[in-house]
């Protein structure tokens, strides 16, 4: 085995790749790196990496077709692949064409450590048992000492499985049931051995659907399973989430039972939900900034629409019909009362519409609508910080696909950020704009504020890292914009030195359906 582990990683952002580089080459590893995935095959050819990282999303050759190739050319290869927060189609195709793990965007060091683990005892497994198998071919059984040796090795290597190995006769009965299964469901092997069925490990409805799957021919191929998301049967009740991959054995061309693979994916879903967390407890620190702005807000308006009634009052007290001079002011005392209204109302609106907590719903959104609404609930926190405001908003923009929610937490991130590097005061600018040979509409907000200092621009995305001071922020705000911009197919640049302001830039593909 190496004594310095390769590891290959692709991705299409330079700064990404040069950040993993530097932290895997501190933790020991010998690392290579690729923008594309041809460039990526080719170093695959020439390095031989055990382990590859690859994003999913790149120009060109993606990540799953990277994967593809990369097995056609060294298929005993662990491939993991990162993907967007929520992406959870694109990584269960991944693990089906035989990825060995996926990690979610931003990605975190603890992350990776775990799945870099995980691939180096897969890799190492799988090659001890390959170096067994071709000592058994080269010297084939000579004594029955060697045969009751690599029986030994074989049983040693299911018993060591990181993943549940599970298997039965063709009667259903189970014959072959691991360590890691007995953990995974809470039943001792002795208790389950050539006494339980199979089809037990189950829940009751998806005995059927695994069947079907495993006759089909469109899971893998007729009596091949693929790995799949389906649910194991604990002792106690409860329902363990697995990835599930089966084959029937064969012996003399009769069918002698199946063997199932299942890994554990209970640990995999606890972090998917830490993630929604994490993206709802930035919006609730989000909300708090935002509502005690609100108030000083609509208190302006509220102010003006107690005068007019109170105005309005007079004029109807002095009695009499109105007409000329009096029914004229009544009325445009109405108007300006019926205006202050509507605007509380929009305000007011819009704060509740953005503290509601809702399934991610993805429909057209009009990006200058969005931008106008993000500075509504600003405004009053801008203007008591000296800030002006400014919009270059253009008319040709067409709407996107996208969570409106969402995208708007975004946008109301990027204006806190800048409202806190201009503690005097300044301009900020929203500006939106549509490419039509790219089909990418973007959104630009540039502030007169600090800057951001050239050696902390690589790690401004990273979750929790954070260059102000304590108790002013904790790092969630620009990790969260950066996991759903990507969430929704686009990419998030920013442009920044020390005492010149920032610019972030957010590009998102225009909708399906826009004219161009």
């Amino acid at each position: 085995m190496e004594t310095q582990w390769k590891i290959l990683l692709i991705d299409d952002d330079p700064g990404i790749l040069k950040v993993m580089k530097i932290t895997m080459e501190e933790a020991g590893y010998q690392v290579f790196t690729a923008l594309d995935g041809e460039s990526g095959i080719e170093v695959c050819k020439t390095e031989q990496p055990p382990i590859v990282v690859t994003d999913i999303r790149m120009p060109g050759m993606d990540g799953l077709e990277l994967l593809r190739r990369v097995k056609k050319v060294a298929p005993d290869t662990e491939v993991i692949v990162a993907t967007a927060f929520g992406e959870s189609e694109n990584a269960v195709r991944a693990l089906q064409l035989g990825a060995s793990d996926f990690i979610v965007k931003p990605i975190s060091h603890s992350a990776m450590a775990i799945a870099l683990r995980r691939a180096q005892r897969r890799y190492a497994q799988r090659r001890e048992l390959q170096e067994y198998t071709a000592l058994i071919e080269e010297r084939w059984m000579v004594t029955a000492e060697k045969l009751a040796s690599t029986f030994q090795f074989q049983k040693l290597l299911i018993e060591s499985s990181l993943d549940g190995i599970a298997a039965c006769d063709r009667e259903g009965k189970i014959i072959v049931f691991n360590r890691s299964m007995e953990d995974m469901i809470g039943v001792r092997r002795d208790d389950v051995m050539h006494a339980m069925a199979f089809d037990q490990l189950f829940p009751p409805e998806e005995v059927e659907k695994f069947h079907a799957m495993l006759a089909s021919e469109e899971f893998g191929g007729r009596e091949k399973l693929l790995p799949y998301e389906t649910w194991l049967a604990a002792v106690d009740g409860a329902r363990i989430p697995v990835q599930l991959s089966a084959v029937v054995m064969y012996q003399e061309k009769e069918a002698r039972g199946i063997v199932g693979f299942f890994r554990d994916r209970r640990e995999r879903r606890k972090i998917v939900a830490d993630q929604a967390r994490i993206l709802h407890q930035d919006k609730m620190i989000s909300l708090g900034k935002l509502a005690a702005s609100v108030v000083h807000e609509i208190n302006n308006p509220l102010a003006g629409i107690l005068n007019y009634v109170r105005l309005m009052s007079k004029i109807l007290g002095r009695g009499g019909a109105l007409s000329g001079d009096p029914l004229a002011k009544f009325q445009g005392y109405l108007t300006l009362t019926e205006s202050e209204l509507s605007r509380c109302s929009k305000i007011v609106s819009g704060l509740l519409a953005f503290s509601r907590t809702s399934k991610l719903e993805f429909g057209p959104v009009n990006v200058n609508e969005l931008i106008g609404k993000c500075i509504l609930l600003s405004q009053h926190k801008l203007t008591l910080q000296n800030i002006k405001v400014e919009t270059d908003l253009k008319d040709s923009v067409p709407p996107i696909t996208g969570d409106g929610n969402q995208l708007q937490q975004c946008i109301i991130n990027l204006i806190f950020n800048a409202i806190d590097a201009m503690p005097q005061g300044g301009a900020l600018t929203l500006a939106s704009g549509f490419d039509p040979k790219k089909k990418v509409v973007s959104i630009m907000v540039r502030d007169t504020g600090s800057g951001i200092a050239k050696e902390d621009l690589p790690y401004i995305f990273d979750p929790f890292y954070t260059t102000k001071t304590e108790g002013k922020g904790l790092g969630l705000g620009l990790s969260t914009t950066y996991g759903i911009i990507d969430r929704h197919k686009g990419v998030i640049q920013v442009e920044s030195e020390p005492s010149r302001g920032t610019l972030f830039r957010i590009e998102l593909p225009a909708g399906a359906d826009s004219k161009v």
